[in-house]
Formats: structure tokens, C-alpha cells, sequence
């Protein structure tokens, strides 16, 4: 049976990244990054996450994953909202956009999918992808 470098590195207890990042994410391993975004701007933040090096996964790139939802808020008193108005509550069609990412680069990427973004204040977070080592302790 052929074994892929995707399955040999999760083997070995790591996600392959692709030749000279040094598996798993380098020595400061990986991140995932999520970012909520409007479904009319998923392809741009999706488009500026590749570019900055996130979602490379073995002899593939930009890969991600999305689901859609509702997202939720309510602008205040000096905000500027890209959709909906201050004081009135609003639901948004928005996608979960999540990336792998080499911690390194973690960052640069970030700031790439927040500047590809319509809102002023996009939601996200990042966390540390945990190897099979990791797992095991």
C-alpha cells in the first residue's frame, strides 16, 4: 500500500507542511487560524491567507475550510459598520474560515486575511494545532 507524506508525518506525529519547513510547522509548530468573514468576502480572505504562506499542506496550497452561519452584532454608538446600522441588532451569511499555519508565519498571515476584510472590526481567533506527542502526554 502507498503511504502519502500526509500520512508518513501524521505517522511520525506531525502534519507534513511541505518540503523545508521543517515538518509539523518547523520547531514552533503550527497554528490554526479562524476568521469569520461575510460571505461576499470569503474568496478575498481566503485568496490573502495563501498568499501569505497559510494553508500549505504537504504538496498542496491554500487549503482551508469554511462553514457557513449566521453571524450576529450590534454596532455602538461611533462605529462605521460595513453592513447594518448603529443601534440596530444584525444577521450576516458569514463563513468560518480556518488555515493551517507555520507559527512563524502566523502573524503575517493574520494581518493579511484581517486587511482582505470588510469589516473594521473582523472576529477571530488562532490556536496551537497539538501533535500526536502532544496529544499523548
Amino acid at each position: 500500500m502507498h503511504e502519502t507524506r500526509w500520512a508518513r508525518a501524521v505517522r511520525r506525529g506531525g502534519q507534513y507542511l511541505g518540503a523545508g519547513d521543517g515538518g509539523a510547522g518547523g520547531r514552533d509548530g503550527l497554528v490554526v487560524i479562524v476568521v469569520f468573514a461575510p460571505v461576499s468576502h470569503v474568496d478575498a480572505v481566503r485568496d490573502a491567507a495563501a498568499r501569505a504562506g497559510a494553508g500549505a499542506i504537504g504538496d498542496y496550497r491554500a487549503c482551508s475550510f469554511s462553514v457557513t452561519g449566521e453571524g450576529r452584532f450590534e454596532p455602538l454608538a461611533g462605529a462605521q459598520p460595513h453592513i447594518g446600522a448603529v443601534g440596530r441588532p444584525e444577521v450576516v451569511q458569514e463563513q468560518r474560515i480556518e488555515v493551517v499555519c507555520p507559527r512563524r508565519d502566523a502573524v503575517r498571515a493574520l494581518d493579511a486575511m484581517l486587511a482582505a476584510h470588510p469589516y473594521e472590526e473582523p472576529a477571530w481567533h488562532a490556536y496551537r494545532a497539538l501533535s500526536r506527542e502532544d496529544l499523548a502526554r
